[in-house]
């Protein structure tokens, strides 16, 4: 496979790295929108080309949106990193990514070519949509269509002032939040919330601590029920997630072996299962106890049934890391309930 075009010395350098692709530096295609050639077995391939540094999902919806809108020749990316969730977004519209890490992935008539990349040791890199930025992103993704003032969105999130600005400047460079007006009576809005929800999915994993029990009940429902109602009447704070929280908030067919729930970070481990009438087990579970470092995955939480269940966001993102299926239930409720 052969690229022509004008490159620059970095998108040249990250071209030259990955095996298999020949580079050529010749003249700008002569038709509008046509920055370079793609030569394979399938023939001469006209496409456009985006360089940038980092490209995540949000990055990713840009580039589809200016694609869609062009309507022009196939676009190619070419990045020093990307981020697997960008990835998988540019694949599924069609756009072809070549980066500085290694990954590749070009489709033409006549041709597929794709390769995996390594990872990179961390850098400083902009605020991360996680721990209480994460609840900023959440706060912003739960009322869409409100425009924000500083302070409020901080109020609502639990987050300082100073994290709030740095998330709003973040998101604003990203393109997901504008602003309206100046000074005092400046406000932000949501302009991508979809862009904004896959962003904040793809950076907002945690690694809970997991308590293990076993509780007696006939049905899954029962399961539940019992559970909420026995950790309501300890009074410890918790939140139903995954597949059975699904299935109050947006039925899904779907078994549910496990119920797991977000429980206060303060709890000991024997006090959660002591509250909950359950059995702590080592293996054999039909409850699992999440703890984060503090409390940020009770934030939002809803009423369902009469339950406590985690916000509609969180449980977005809770779904997608779940292996069992968890990525069609993830899609239902975005689609059946968020609604972007």
């Amino acid at each position: 496979m052969k690229l022509e075009g004008p490159f620059e010395a970095e998108a040249l350098r990250i071209l030259r790295q990955i095996p298999g692709i020949v580079v050529s530096v010749g003249p700008p295609g002569a038709d509008r929108g046509v920055d370079a050639f793609l030569d394979s077995a399938g023939g001469r391939v006209r496409v456009a080309v985006e360089t940038r540094q980092r490209a995540n999902a949000a990055t990713a919806w840009q580039l589809v949106h200016a694609a869609e809108a062009r309507a022009g020749a196939p676009l190619l990316l070419i990045a020093d990193e990307t981020t697997a969730e960008a990835r998988a977004i540019l694949g599924g519209h069609g756009i072809a990514v070549v980066d500085g890490l290694g990954n590749a992935h070009i489709e033409s008539p006549g041709l597929l070519f794709h390769l995996e990349g390594r990872r990179r040791p961390r850098q400083s890199r902009p605020t991360r949509l996680s721990g209480k930025a994460g609840l900023v992103a959440q706060a912003l993704l739960l009322d869409p269509g409100r425009g924000w003032q500083v302070q409020d969105l901080a109020n609502e999130a639990g987050a300082s002032v100073g994290m709030t600005h740095r998330v709003l400047a973040r998101l604003e460079a990203e393109g997901l939040v504008t602003a309206e007006s100046k000074g005092r009576n400046r406000v932000r809005r949501v302009t991508k919330p979809a862009a904004l929800l896959d962003l904040w999915a793809e950076e907002s994993a945690e690694r809970p601590l997991r308590t293990l029990g076993y509780l007696l009940a006939q049905t899954p429902r029962q399961l539940a029920k019992e559970l909420g109602g026995s950790l309501g009447r300890s009074d410890v704070d918790y939140a139903l997630t995954g597949a059975a929280a699904a299935g109050l908030v947006a039925p899904f067919v779907t078994a549910v072996p496990v119920v797991e729930v977000w429980v206060t970070a303060t709890a000991a481990p024997e006090e959660l299962c002591y509250a909950a009438g359950a059995g702590r087990v080592s293996d054999g579970q039909n409850v699992v106890f999440l703890q984060a470092k503090d409390d940020a995955p009770l934030a939002f939480r809803e009423l369902a049934d009469g339950l406590w269940v985690v916000n509609r966001i969180r449980l977005y993102g809770d779904l997608r890391r779940d292996p069992r299926r968890g990525r069609e239930q993830a899609d239902h409720l975005r689609r059946e309930v968020i609604g972007f």
